[in-house]
């Protein structure tokens, strides 16, 4: 088949969702033609592009068509929204233009999947949505959009497109549940985890650097991480309640990255010596951040569980360390961490459950080495390689469906 891909971040940018298509992308092309339709690179990109209506590369055999968005950086809302509008404006066109058999669509912009829906239509082509982050739920919970008139029509316009999509893949058992209570067929909502990368049998273990062990360890006698994006999504207020009442018992809570929350977290974190923040370590030391923790934190306030879906756990998994999920119960964290063995969950509004949960790792080190087990047991199961399959099983089938 020949596929359109619509998303407004690919290579050089270095956001989540660009890194997805691009392993998407990959994972088709073996077997399908692809043409990406993209943006100029504008978040935190390895480089820049210069304006121009449209440009075209071919890049290991995938057209890569980049419409001239604005490039602002991605900090200024303001101008980002610029900038998702601008793509918006130049791709509709352009994409009626790409001869193609169906139409992929992900989440950049917070409303592609609503312009995928358009387009795929206006093509008479079947539409595939991958929801990597769901809106407008995610931009009412962020405070982005108030609850009313403009948040309410998106929603109406998210589940006409939703109703539209032959496939629409999310990442978790939680969001398929929220996709699912939005009106959607169950037989069309496909998990697709986006998983690990697992070593194979009888491969070298990643060689760990101490200084970065040393640097998270610090001198506390048990160490909770927190390795990554500190946004509006985390509960973050009880984490760090918990910490405080932690703090006489060697316990440490680091956070390790940035995100929009960083300030406040470290505004209600003042004066705990037991809290303690680091910038993000260059890619190669991932490892060695995955090793220096006791148990990491994954963390979803209440109201989030299936809206944002923290595709670290699988990092944790294939490093054979426990979790504390600090999420509602439905969240996969809590759910597939408690029944496989390899978490513990605490509410996210309690941090006395927090605080329990901790004492209880830290006092047991053979549970805690029991988790360890069960994360890395369990961790093969979501081989990021097998996902992937699953992605190309669909786009294989909507194939065999055109044939018929």
């Amino acid at each position: 088949m020949r596929i359109l891909l619509l998303n407004l971040y690919y290579p050089p940018d270095t956001s989540a969702t660009a890194k997805m298509a691009h392993t998407v992308v990959e994972a088709l092309s073996s077997s399908h033609g692809l043409t990406v339709l993209c943006g100029r690179p504008s978040y935190d990109p390895t480089e820049r592009r210069p304006w121009r209506p449209y440009q075209t590369e071919i890049v290991d055999r995938v057209r890569i068509i980049r419409a001239g968005s604005t490039d602002f950086p991605r900090f200024d809302m303001i101008k980002r929204v610029v900038n998702y509008l601008s793509y918006v404006a130049l791709a509709i066109p352009r994409a009626l233009f790409v001869p193609c058999d169906a139409v992929v669509a992900m989440t950049d912009p917070p409303f592609q999947g609503i312009v995928g829906t358009i387009v795929a239509l206006l093509k008479r082509k079947p539409y595939v949505y991958n929801i990597r982050d769901l809106y407008p739920d995610m931009a009412v919970a962020g405070s982005i959009v108030r609850p009313g008139m403009l948040a309410g029509f998106w929603e109406k316009l998210h589940r006409w497109a939703l109703r539209r999509a032959s496939r629409v893949i999310v990442l978790g058992e939680d969001m398929r549940a929220r996709i699912i209570a939005k009106g959607v067929a169950p037989a069309r909502v496909v998990i697709v985890r986006d998983g690990a990368d697992i070593l194979s049998a009888g491969a070298p273990l990643p060689v760990l650097d101490p200084a970065v062990v040393r640097a998270i360890r610090g001198d506390f006698s048990f160490v909770l991480v927190h390795a990554g994006n500190l946004g509006f999504y985390g509960a973050w207020n009880t984490l760090v309640t918990a910490a405080r009442h932690l703090a006489n018992e060697g316990v440490g809570l680091v956070f390790v990255g940035d995100g929009a929350q960083r300030s406040q977290i470290e505004a209600a974190a003042a004066g705990a010596d037991n809290v303690r923040f680091l910038e993000f370590f260059p890619a190669s030391k991932i490892p060695s951040v995955l090793a220096a923790a006791d148990a990491h934190v994954i963390t979803v306030k209440r109201g989030l569980e299936g809206v944002v879906v923290p595709s670290k756990m699988y990092g944790i998994l294939a490093a054979g360390k426990p979790i504390l999920a600090v999420a509602p119960k439905e969240t996969d964290a809590a759910s597939l961490g408690v029944q496989r063995g390899f978490a513990v969950a605490a509410d996210p509004d309690r941090p006395a459950e927090v605080v329990s949960a901790v004492r209880a790792l830290a006092s047991d080190p053979k549970k805690l080495k029991a988790m360890g087990e069960a994360a890395r047991a369990a961790a093969p199961d979501y081989d990021r390689v097998e996902e992937l399959k699953k992605f190309v099983t669909i786009i294989d089938q909507l194939a065999v469906d055109q044939k018929n």
